[in-house]
């Protein structure tokens, strides 16, 4: 294990520029080493008829194999490496990103744990304006100070942002001071929170939820969560979003 490269990249001939006026979000910490189980391709090729991004966490990928949806391309953030396979955070799209920016965590989970990872992606819309979107997997076996230090750390590079943003992915809020850490930075970054009413569908830990989506700067128009599914302990979020006219 090392601390990895800081940004990873997949492109696709068949990616669009632009972001439609309508457009679907997942946010799924899909466990490590899905890829193996043929059903869960074939799960997500059907989720990919509908939506235009996968935001994942837990994910697994190599920097010589394109995603394996072959219309999406892909950024991804690593946060350890095994014998050539990269995990952690990956944002695949059918538009292509403008910008991408890796990050790892300051602090690691326990003394000889990996760090945590962060990416940042950057779309357009077609009128030029801009879609910023944070994937985040959260430092979980750490001290209230530290995640709040790590979660400040991540969100305040997007403070001088003024423009539309989505904010995703497993935050480890599993108990009370992290859920209000949480929505306190989501306060200042002026952002809302998809409210799955699902609560026994979305992952929680003690009745508190880890899995969420935020957003601003763009309309809501339809969310929900899928339990169906068997391939990971956490369910896929589901969030379709309308551009808001400036």
């Amino acid at each position: 294990m090392f601390i990895p490269s800081k940004l990873h990249h997949s492109s696709s001939l068949s990616t669009n520029c632009f972001i439609p006026e309508y457009f679907g979000i997942v946010c799924w910490n899909v466990h490590k080493n899905n890829d193996e189980n043929s059903f869960y391709k074939t799960y997500l090729e059907t989720v990919a008829k509908q939506y235009h991004f996968l935001f994942l966490q837990e994910a697994n990928f190599r920097d010589d194999t394109p995603f394996m949806l072959s219309d999406f391309m892909f950024d991804a953030a690593a946060n350890l490496e095994f014998r050539g396979m990269f995990y952690g955070v990956l944002s695949a799209s059918k538009i292509v990103s403008k910008s991408a920016q890796a990050y790892l965590s300051e602090g690691k989970e326990t003394l000889i744990g990996p760090h945590k990872s962060l990416l940042v992606t950057k779309y357009t819309f077609e009128d030029g304006s801009p879609l910023i979107v944070l994937n985040v997997h959260a430092i979980n076996f750490r001290k209230h100070q530290v995640y709040t230090k790590e979660l400040e750390r991540f969100l305040e590079l997007m403070y001088s942002y003024k423009g539309a943003m989505i904010v995703t992915g497993d935050f480890n809020t599993w108990n009370k001071k992290r859920m209000y850490t949480l929505h306190r930075l989501r306060e200042k970054l002026k952002l809302k929170m998809v409210p799955f009413d699902q609560k026994d569908a979305v992952k929680s830990f003690m009745g508190n939820q880890l899995d969420f989506i935020f957003y601003r700067g763009v309309e809501l128009l339809e969310y929900h969560v899928d339990k169906r599914q068997t391939f990971s302990d956490h369910n896929p979020l589901f969030a379709q979003f309308k551009k808001v006219s400036v």
